[in-house]
């Protein structure tokens, strides 16, 4: 009978698996860092773009800020302007006020009253005079209610004195300053300046 060694065989198939099993591992392990360095390498290029966006937004933020600061400033010269306009159209409304008031008075008085003082506290009026009778006071304050220029007249006080060996009443009165619309100011002003 004839005897085959088979050893030799089987210990190279053996060695050439183990070669083979050796291959493939050192294959799957280059595939698998090559994979690894491929997701890394992906994932590190999102972060830089990421970070790019961000340095980006930063800096349109910065401007956007510094924008928004011009407006706070544009804003508060803004509100600055429009308060002096305001100032500016109150002093010119206000400017007619003492004529019309003393032209009004002067319109509105009735014979036999005297006025002593007139004080003005803003809106308000106080009067302070004399007078031949209480029907001239009456007289006073309904001439004053019809005023276009004033309005709301108050008796405070009246009482009879003894002033050069004549009766007078003597009598103390409130009344208030109709204010001029600004479009009516600008329209009466408007004229004088226009002639200079």
């Amino acid at each position: 009978m004839i005897r085959i060694n088979l050893l030799p065989h089987r210990e190279e198939k053996r060695k050439a698996r183990r070669q083979q099993f050796y291959a493939l591992s050192c294959m799957v392990t280059i595939l698998g860092g090559l994979i690894v360095f491929l997701v890394y390498s992906v994932i590190a290029g999102y972060v830089a773009s990421q970070e790019d966006q961000n340095v980006f937004l930063r800096k349109e933020i910065a401007e956007l800020d510094k924008q928004i600061e011009q407006i706070k400033r544009l804003k508060d010269q803004t509100q600055a302007l429009l308060s002096r306009k305001q100032v500016i159209e109150s002093l010119q409304r206000d400017r007619a006020e003492p004529v019309h008031l003393l032209s009004e008075l002067a319109k509105q008085m009735p014979t036999g009253v005297y006025l002593r003082s007139v004080k003005q506290d803003g809106q308000k009026i106080s009067l302070n005079g004399f007078a031949q009778s209480n029907a001239r006071v009456s007289a006073l304050m309904r001439n004053v209610e019809a005023s276009p220029w004033l309005e709301k007249p108050q008796l405070i006080e009246i009482k009879a004195i003894i002033l050069d060996k004549r009766r007078l009443n003597e009598f103390s009165m409130n009344i208030s300053l109709k204010r001029a619309p600004v479009q009516e100011v600008a329209k009466t002003v408007a004229p004088a300046e226009v002639k200079k």
